[in-house]
């Protein structure tokens, strides 16, 4: 009877063990959510949606974006770091949340390197710093000598307190020794008004939307905010030949809830891995001035710890004030 009673646990074990199994390898088996902290449109959205649609093609089951903006991305991210970590719920990671607002928020309710599950890199876009024409500056270096020259005049605009405009323009000042002016703007829109009529000195913006004003000479490209540069704007060099390892660009990345399994993870890493290898991706993000950068969770994960670390130290060395 003993007997008896040890095979019949042997053999439910095991049918529990291939229910675990198909059940894993079932995965997924009903929609996906892929949260945005941002708005329609703009490029973080326009990459998660074409992400969405490659990953519905890939895997079989729909994605759906679902924008949840708000806080500059603290709402979303919060939102995914508390959803159950079975693959149903995704993030379009950013500089913003698991970058800069780590550095600049006292009292975050989430923890971007610990309650996150990475899965890949997806895309990467340098700002661009700019200037009016009517400025007189046609180089780095003299915007430079004009900011020694001009100690709190040389003022630049951002989208908003906390924005990687922002953080770039502080990363700029502390870099070159300057003493510069921060002015936030409600939005791009009413900065980029101002920056044409003169009224603010510079800012660093993303290629497309300047694109048109530099064609009809009304703002200067002075460099790129990376290391390298970039191929919408081959002439203009990067920041970082004057202060190498200057890069002060935005990034997108996928990532769920922390404990994800990694059986699910690893499925994610593919289908988003594939997407960024496709031509198609490519010539969407060369529209946006952006570059397709696939990884590995490994690297992802690391990435992420070293953007954290770095945006510490720039509102560290900028005595930005936590929030």
């Amino acid at each position: 009877m003993q007997r008896i009673s040890v095979v019949l646990l042997v053999i439910m074990l095991m049918a529990l063990g291939v229910a675990s199994s198909n059940a894993a390898a079932a995965y997924p088996d009903h929609q996906i959510r892929l949260i945005v902290p941002y708005p329609p449109a703009g490029g973080n959205d326009t990459t998660a949606r074409a992400l969405a649609e490659f990953m519905t093609r890939r895997l079989g089951q729909t994605v759906i974006v679902e924008n949840r903006p708000g806080a500059n991305g603290i709402l979303a991210a919060e939102f995914v770091s508390r959803a159950a970590p079975d693959g149903y719920t995704l993030f379009m990671a950013n500089v913003g949340s698991h970058g800069i607002n780590p550095a600049i928020y006292r009292e975050l309710r989430y923890d971007a390197v610990k309650d996150f599950t990475p899965i890949s890199m997806v895309a990467s876009s340098p700002n661009v710093l700019v200037v009016p024409a009517s400025l007189g500056i046609r180089d780095l270096k003299g915007l430079i000598a004009y900011g020694r020259a001009h100690p709190g005049d040389l003022s630049y605009g951002s989208n908003g307190t906390g924005s990687s405009q922002q953080m770039a323009g502080a990363m700029f000042a502390h870099a070159f020794h300057l003493d510069m002016l921060h002015v936030p703007y409600k939005g791009t829109g009413p900065m980029m008004t101002d920056l044409l009529a003169g009224r603010i000195k510079m800012s660093f913006i993303n290629v497309v939307p300047i694109m048109p004003h530099v064609r009809d000479g009304k703002l200067v490209p002075l460099a790129i905010a990376d290391e390298t540069r970039l191929s919408l704007l081959p002439q203009v060099p990067a920041v970082a030949t004057l202060a190498p390892g200057f890069s002060a660009g935005v990034w997108w990345a996928l990532v769920g809830p922390a404990r994800m399994p990694a059986d699910i993870q690893n499925t994610l890493n593919q289908a988003a891995r594939a997407f960024t290898e496709a031509p198609a991706t490519r010539d969407l993000l060369a529209r946006l001035g952006a570059t397709p950068r696939g990884s590995s969770p490994a690297e992802l994960q690391a990435f992420i710890e070293a953007e954290v670390r770095k945006w510490r130290k720039v509102a560290q060395e900028a005595k930005l004030e936590p929030q």
